[in-house]
């Protein structure tokens, strides 16, 4: 079982209020908690819009355990000097893509307004995966899906606006975004979901919205995951939800949902991990 997102900090409380606000989360909190959910590995997101030493906090982790971290990191996707850490960013302990959230309000356009427009073929050349916090700009990751064929794209949270919404409107957009799918580089990160509910657990509201996810893009292309440090229940009942209350989601498909899809789209080959199930995805294009 492999977590799609987690974040680790030590730079003071999250300036997003729906994480949990202590000033650091390490990463012997996270393998504790981990550990007592039944979690074998997790990939971490750096949170360095509160914590600017995130990514280096991340890289330590992973270094010290290979086989339990990798990292979607980050840069500042304006500023020139970024562009020449692409190529070497691999050679950084567990870093094996990139992840970007346009959270703060002069971020909002960059996807569109041709501020990153160099990335996509810089990370295409790279062999870097992107994550995406896409909610509100499918037609553009559409039109980078395309042009950009070897390029792999993870559309995070389900494809769900932030903040998490539980009302009529939170799955508003889902036909555009299931209309993704057919680009045969573009996957999901199933994270987070409990936030979208309002309900209590099973969150049987998700259930049906969960399976259209998983009959559009497939076992291979959707991942679970949590973004633990923001859930209103247990990290066991993140997982539970999925490997316990979804009838349809069983055998070499639920293997692949809870961890082995992730791994083989990102590329990471976790030392000591069992194999099995051999390669769960061609590379795209």
């Amino acid at each position: 079982i492999v977590d799609a997102q987690v974040h680790i900090w030590s730079g003071g409380k999250p300036a997003n209020p729906h994480h949990r606000q202590v000033p650091a989360f390490t990463k012997d909190e996270l393998l504790k908690e981990m550990g007592e959910a039944g979690v074998d590995a997790a990939l971490i997101h750096p949170p360095t819009s509160w914590d600017a030493n995130a990514n280096e906090l991340a890289v330590e982790a992973a270094r010290q355990h290979p086989d339990r971290f990798a990292i979607l990191g980050n840069f500042p996707l304006d500023r020139p000097e970024s562009r020449s850490l692409i190529d070497g960013w691999k050679a950084r302990p567990g870093m094996l893509g990139l992840r970007f959230t346009f959270l703060q309000p002069h971020q909002k356009t960059w996807p569109t307004d041709g501020t990153m427009d160099w990335l996509w073929p810089a990370a295409e050349r790279a062999g870097l995966p992107v994550a995406l916090l896409a909610a509100n700009f499918f037609p553009k990751v559409a039109e980078v899906a395309q042009r950009h064929p070897r390029l792999r794209l993870i559309i995070d949270h389900l494809g769900r606006q932030s903040p998490a919404r539980t009302d009529e409107t939170t799955w508003a957009n889902l036909p555009e975004m299931l209309a993704l799918a057919k680009h045969p580089n573009v996957a999901i990160k199933a994270t987070g979901a409990p936030s979208y509910s309002g309900e209590s657990y099973p969150y049987r509201n998700l259930h049906e919205p969960l399976r259209r996810i998983f009959d559009a893009f497939g076992p291979e292309r959707m991942f679970w995951g949590t973004d633990i440090t923001r859930m209103p229940c247990s990290w066991r009942q993140c997982v539970t939800l999925f490997t316990e209350e979804l009838p349809w989601l069983s055998g070499r498909d639920r293997e692949l949902v809870m961890g082995k899809a992730l791994c083989a789209w990102i590329g990471w080959t976790r030392p000591g991990a069992q194999s099995g199930g051999g390669a769960v995805a061609e590379s795209p294009g």
